[in-house]
């Protein structure tokens, strides 16, 4: 294939300081390094983890300035001289986790995520708000060329995320998982993909646009709304076969209450995997319940090489449907207006073009 010509200035969403704003703008095109390829962005999912990005509420410092992003889809259009397993014109994703060092315990067993030179694209890295982004060649998502590329941006992140913690649930076939939070982008998947590995889902979330697609569109068994409900604890319990509460229960809700009430209407020896991170949180749960009903309490991290290649896979087979709004990325901070005010069902991808 001939060398795509890549153009010195490209648009990208960029803030300058902690809380915002983000300015719209143009800026150079980075060169990849000797690892590295470079990734002409069509589409970007928005997270929430953007949010806590502009923000900077997490442990974790942030790159300044920054282009934030990490749920990018496009097309490889140059890369480094160490290079050989990536071609230009392959459809590629950059994810979360942009590169890790690759030779550390973690990284040998499987866990690069959790490796302590990690790179976090719209984190410490500058991320896929931008029409051209740089990456890791070993960590870039291989994404098929039958797959379009808007449709699997929100399976970068939100979709690898939720599959892993499901697998980390240990929840089998024809059992019972209950989502929290699961009208909003991790959630919907979640649904889906708990759906597709023969689950039974209890979606736990507010609001009678996400009950409806919830139910209707992404097949979940049974809605509770925290809001509206009496006793999320008992109508939870409620909602399963034998009234004891479900196998495990997925937490990507984005505040602090529903990490508390979970470990109490799991079932005896279910599982509760957090994997939202609202700020400044804590996980409580009583001891005695704990270790007498042998409770199980853990986090799960987004995913590795292995979960983003099943995760994929799962939606090349049309498994998974991520529900998706598209918008412009100039209008990107509209996005986060409706995000600050809970209004977003699914997801929310941005056009680069646009």
């Amino acid at each position: 294939m001939s060398q795509p010509e890549i153009p010195e200035k490209q648009w990208a969403q960029i803030i300058e300081k902690t809380g915002g704003p983000i300015d719209y703008r143009e800026i150079p095109v980075a060169k990849p390094g000797p690892d590295e390829v470079l990734v002409n962005i069509k589409y970007s999912g928005v997270c929430h983890t953007d949010l806590h990005a502009i923000h900077g509420d997490w442990p974790v410092p942030t790159k300044l300035p920054l282009v934030g992003g990490h749920e990018g889809a496009g097309v490889v259009v140059a890369r480094g001289e160490l290079v050989t397993d990536v071609e230009i014109g392959d459809h590629a994703g950059v994810k979360w986790l942009n590169g890790s060092c690759l030779a550390c315990d973690f990284c040998q067993t499987g866990d690069e995520p959790l490796c302590p030179s990690a790179l976090l694209s719209g984190y410490t890295v500058d991320g896929t708000f931008q029409q051209y982004c740089i990456a890791k060649a070993a960590h870039i998502a291989r994404i098929p060329k039958d797959v379009p590329l808007d449709a699997v941006s929100p399976v970068l992140c939100a979709g690898i995320t939720v599959y892993k913690g499901l697998k980390e649930s240990g929840a089998r076939p024809g059992q019972t998982v209950a989502i929290v939070g699961v009208g909003g982008g991790l959630g919907s998947l979640a649904c889906q993909y708990a759906k597709a590995m023969g689950l039974q889902v209890i979606g736990i979330d507010t609001g009678e646009e996400k009950s409806k697609m919830v139910t209707e569109e992404l097949g979940a068994k049974a809605f509770i709304d925290f809001a509206t409900s009496q006793n999320v604890v008992k109508d939870v319990q409620a909602a399963t076969e034998d009234g004891t509460g479900p196998h495990a229960v997925l937490l990507v809700a984005v505040n602090e209450k529903p990490f508390q009430q979970a470990a109490e209407y799991v079932r005896p020896k279910g599982a509760v995997v957090a994997i939202g991170l609202p700020a400044g949180a804590s996980l409580k749960a009583p001891v005695w319940e704990a270790v007498t009903q042998m409770k199980t309490i853990k986090g799960s991290y987004v995913g590795n090489r292995k979960d983003t290649s099943e995760a994929i896979d799962f939606f090349r087979r049309g498994l998974i449907k991520a529900p998706f709004k598209t918008i412009g990325m100039s209008e990107l901070q509209k996005v986060f207006d409706l995000m600050h005010e809970g209004k977003i069902a699914g997801r929310y991808v941005v056009d680069t073009s646009k």
